[in-house]
């Protein structure tokens, strides 16, 4: 992205700067994944977190998946999906389904890292990709409908704190783990943000702003892994 006649967040540029990896590009036939009962090698899927700042505080993209979907309809989430055999990389698959679902121009997108992956029961490695969009004003949402019901924008922060948070606890095959609800008003609807999605952005969060949450996150780790059972 040639961005260089835009003005840049200080805040922004500092976390570009201490997060960035240049060769952080994890190739496809990489799969960060633990085995299956069939043996077949799992799906791969890549989100985008895209962070913005407006007045002094830093945001991130969320969407509310369509009602009509037939898997997690109506979830809050991050602009993302599964892997296409196209894809050379989670950074193409990330920016190209948000390009997809929103109408994020990749361009407007500066990838700073990609994180590491969490894994679903499913064995789905969900891979998010933390992008920086410079310019918001040239940011002109174009909903899919057929995918997307909702955008909002949500203070990265409030992943760290207790407020508007709620917490179920669950266990599995003997793990006891938590599942986090942040409830967050926008465009004058509650919006959920739960479980995988939240996992996403309280490690988001913390390595942002370089310091745990004011709660017990207790989320499941599987090989050495962010590990979220939904």
């Amino acid at each position: 992205m040639d961005s260089n006649n835009l003005p840049r967040s200080q805040k922004l540029l500092h976390i570009s700067q201490r997060l960035h990896q240049p060769n952080s590009i994890s190739p496809l036939s990489n799969d960060h994944t633990y085995p299956s009962e069939s043996g077949k090698k799992p799906n791969r899927s890549a989100v985008l977190i895209c962070l913005f700042e407006e007045g002094d505080e830093i945001y991130v993209i969320l969407t509310k998946r369509s009602s009509k979907l037939s898997s997690y309809s109506g979830h809050v989430s991050l602009p993302g999906g599964r892997r296409d055999e196209g894809d050379v990389d989670d950074i193409r698959t990330a920016l190209r389904e948000a390009e997809e679902e929103i109408g994020l121009d990749p361009a407007l997108v500066d990838v700073v890292t990609v994180l590491e992956p969490f894994v679903t029961k499913e064995n789905v490695t969900v891979v998010p990709v933390l992008g920086i969009l410079w310019n918001k004003q040239a940011f002109n949402p174009v909903l899919n409908a057929e995918e997307v019901e909702a955008i909002f924008y949500a203070p990265l922060e409030m992943f760290l704190k207790d407020e508007n948070r709620r917490q179920e606890d669950r266990e599995f095959q003997g793990e006891k783990y938590v599942l986090h609800y942040f409830d967050f008003k926008a465009n004058n609807t509650m919006f959920v943000i739960w479980a995988l999605t939240a996992g996403i952005l309280i490690s988001t969060a913390s390595l942002v702003y370089q310091r745990p949450p004011d709660f017990e996150p207790r989320m499941p780790k599987f090989w050495n892994k962010n590990y979220i059972r939904f």
